[in-house]
């Protein structure tokens, strides 16, 4: 048997994208278009429409991954993370290239992925493993594991349909990992779970490739990338940029990112999610005395304006707006959205500016990356990672004429010295 529990050659996955032109949805309009192709076909022998166009989601993408491998895939989005994922899981075929794979593959890409609705959490552990290849044996052999570590006991016999996200998942990850695949491939599907179920996914994670499984990785979070897998891919407009051991690869990334958000204007950058009725165009950092500085001080107010355009100059309600404030490997530092604390923003129109006012700025000197979305009904309508990059600049937040460092975060405290019967009197109250 290869050494190789992967092998890609020339790997291409191309799609067709259809512009739309007014009314076209209609069912007259499809039928004329319809028509009209295949005359076009009969005539010229050529069937692609006018107003369509290839897009290839990945291309020439050629690469090796040993047995016991911890591969972390990485990249900004759009990148074409996804799409690899789902062409080794089986899901979608290759348009190009060739895929060798040895051993049985479990897949998880999408919440509920492979579960039927309508059977319970207990039905879908057997059908899940059936998929797998595995004997009804060896399903029961691992079963009271699988329960125990999605946590549903409770809820195993009810119809999956009604289950939340969190269950999905945890349930899903419980079956992939416990039912014996030589290959794990997994989006970031895990941070639906809450803090605790992932650090025991991550946990669960080392322990297979420790018996010589291989595990594909996708995360944004580039400290577990680090962490958990020893090589890295990053993945660059559908192409490889680079790939090799995973901190060097996590370190190219992250470097982009930072010479991107310098050198691209927000309203031009093409990696960002969401339908885009909404859309984030420039951000501006301030101090209290200077809202357009383009830094923080620590212990000072800090502010941070948002400037967006609605298109089509449309009325869109129940607007969210979410900054998250990420260390430099973009691992999750501090998250303020308007729904935390309760400050609706009933409706936008045209364009305006988002501002978020942090008081007495609680972060030590540094440089950090902001990520920044805006949701319509819960829905994300424009998300972009590593948006910016903001200085925080030493300040004296304790008004005690001393500079903090080493600590990261700092928060509002206060000594008392009790001496002698004070100590006692304060013990006995």
């Amino acid at each position: 048997m290869s050494q190789f529990a992967i092998k890609t050659e020339n790997l291409g996955k191309k799609y067709i994208i259809g512009h739309q032109q007014q009314d076209s949805h209609l069912l007259r309009y499809a039928i004329a278009n319809q028509i009209k192709n295949w005359q076009r076909q009969l005539f010229t022998g050529k069937n692609k429409h006018r107003n369509q166009e290839e897009f290839w989601a990945l291309k020439d993408i050629s690469f090796q991954v040993k047995q016991g491998d911890r591969v972390g895939i990485i990249g900004r989005n759009g990148a074409g993370k996804s799409t690899l994922l789902k062409l080794l899981g089986r899901i979608t075929a290759p348009t190009t290239g060739r895929i060798h794979l040895q051993g049985r593959v479990a897949s998880l890409l999408e919440v509920g992925t492979g579960f039927h609705p309508e059977l319970t959490g207990r039905e879908n552990i057997y059908l899940n493993g059936s998929i797998l290849g595995m004997s009804k044996f060896e399903i029961r052999k691992q079963f009271d594991e699988i329960v125990a570590f999605a946590e549903i006991e409770r809820f195993l016999d009810t119809p999956v349909k009604r289950y939340s996200s969190g269950m999905y998942v945890r349930l899903a990850f419980a079956i992939a990992a416990h039912l014996a695949p030589e290959i794990l491939v997994i989006d970031e599907v895990l941070a639906v779970g809450d803090v605790k179920f992932q650090k025991k996914c991550l946990g669960k994670m080392e322990s297979v490739t420790e018996e010589g499984r291989t595990v594909l990785f996708v995360s944004h979070n580039m400290t577990t990338i680090k962490n958990l897998c020893n090589r890295g891919i990053l993945l660059q407009d559908g192409q490889i940029k680079a790939q090799g051991d995973a901190k060097k690869v996590v370190d190219t990334y992250l470097s982009d990112l930072q010479q991107q958000a310098v050198s691209i204007q927000l309203r031009d950058r093409s990696d960002r999610q969401g339908s885009g009725d909404v859309l984030a165009t420039s951000i501006r950092f301030g101090t209290q005395s200077n809202l357009s500085s383009g830094y923080w001080i620590t212990g000072e107010d800090a502010t941070l304006n948002i400037n967006y355009e609605c298109q089509e100059n449309k009325l869109y309600q129940n607007i969210e707006v979410v900054v998250r404030i990420n260390y430099l490997d973009l691992s999750p530092f501090l998250y303020l959205g308007t729904n935390i604390v309760r400050k609706d923003i009933e409706s936008v129109q045209g364009s305006g500016c988002f501002r978020c006012q942090i008081l007495n700025l609680p972060i030590e000197m540094g440089c950090y990356s902001i990520s920044i979305g805006i949701k319509l009904d819960a829905a994300i309508v424009d998300w972009v990672e590593a948006a910016a990059f903001v200085e925080v600049r030493e300040g004296d937040y304790y008004q005690s004429g001393r500079m903090q460092t080493c600590a990261g975060f700092l928060c509002n405290y206060s000594w008392t010295h009790l001496v002698g019967n004070q100590e006692k009197a304060n013990y006995l109250r």
